[in-house]
């Protein structure tokens, strides 16, 4: 197995920070990890390392993310468990990123929702929209206006902010990367639809994740099982 090392980006405070293969990652190691990790969140990455997927490290988020897991790894490191740190990390990072926001963004917070939306989608993806519109989105502006977790892509079953209808993916994903993902939220989202609470259909959408990563040939059929599975929901 090969080791998912890209690149180093720097060592703060006495912590290696690498940009790593985060799609070899997901498809070998931990299908749920994200934007980026640390030791004990993920116990396969090396206690003095911070790892960032090269697929977030475009739009200059690293060093929220590398503030967010230095507050996640001190408070796991003496105890805390991971809900309560995550929750801490968070805060912190909104803290952070408020300071650093462009000013042209804070005004955002003063647009209409309407308004807002229209700049977070960058691109229909309309090979792949129905009745469900498929966005590629700004995931940083999705992150310093309404979610700091939002990670990979989502629905309005899961975030409220997301219109009725419309399924993300984050436009720094790679364009291979993003069809999983993709899978994932449409098979998530019509479940959901159904009445299935999120639980379940994480369970069940991180398992045909899974199962494509390894049957790659499969996926672009289940995506469009799943496009037409949306239709009219």
């Amino acid at each position: 197995m090969k080791k998912p090392y890209l690149k180093k980006y720097g060592v703060f405070s006495g912590f290696t920070v690498w940009l790593v293969d985060g799609e070899y990652i997901r498809e070998y190691l931990d299908e749920e990890f994200t934007n980026f990790g640390q030791h004990y969140a993920y116990r396969f990455i090396p206690g003095r390392e911070f790892w960032i997927d090269k697929d977030h490290g475009k739009e200059n988020e690293e060093k929220y993310f590398i503030h967010h897991m230095f507050v996640e790894n001190k408070l796991m490191r003496k105890g805390v468990k991971f809900d309560v740190a995550l929750g801490y990390a968070d805060r912190s990072e909104r803290a952070e990123r408020a300071k650093y926001e462009p000013i042209e963004q804070k005004k955002s917070l003063t647009r209409t929702k309407k308004e807002v939306i229209k700049k977070i989608h960058r691109r229909l993806l309309t090979n792949y929209s129905g009745d469900i519109k498929v966005w590629l989105v700004n995931g940083n502006i999705v992150r310093d206006l309404y979610f700091i977790d939002f990670t990979e892509g989502g629905h309005e079953y899961v975030y409220k902010f997301v219109p009725h209808g419309e399924v993300w993916t984050d436009a720094q994903l790679s364009p291979k990367e993003r069809k999983f993902v993709l899978l994932h939220e449409l098979h998530e989202r019509n479940l959901m639809a159904g009445g299935l609470d999120y639980g379940s259909a994480h369970n069940s959408s991180s398992k045909i994740e899974y199962y494509c990563r390894h049957h790659i040939d499969e996926l672009e059929k289940k995506i469009k099982i799943e496009v037409k599975k949306g239709k009219g929901l």
